[in-house]
């Protein structure tokens, strides 16, 4: 995808626990767009090509009480439009 064919703006988020939905979201609703955060955090550091900013998530966590916690075994996936999707299995931490 090029960068012209994509408008972080305005970009669809989803996610699924164990296979059921729990966000499904766009960009634009979020409260600080990308190019506000992409601003503000480069005042503080150097961002290079291939960096990823977690700017947190749309409704549907946990912390709402709609949803349990993860605990380990569970299965997160979460997808956006035009880069595709990703899945983790959640383990306990050994530490």
């Amino acid at each position: 995808m090029t960068a012209d064919a994509f408008d972080p703006a305005n970009v669809g988020l989803r996610s699924w626990v164990n296979g059921e939905p729990r966000q499904d979201s766009r960009t634009s609703d979020m409260i600080f767009g990308c190019a506000e955060i992409v601003r503000d955090l480069s005042q503080y550091m150097q961002l290079e090509p291939g960096d990823v900013i977690s700017t947190g998530t749309p409704e549907g966590v946990a912390v709402s009480g709609r949803f349990d916690y993860l605990k380990p075994g569970d299965v997160v996936e979460v997808e956006i439009d035009g880069l595709g999707r990703q899945r983790q299995t959640f383990r306990a931490w050994e530490g």
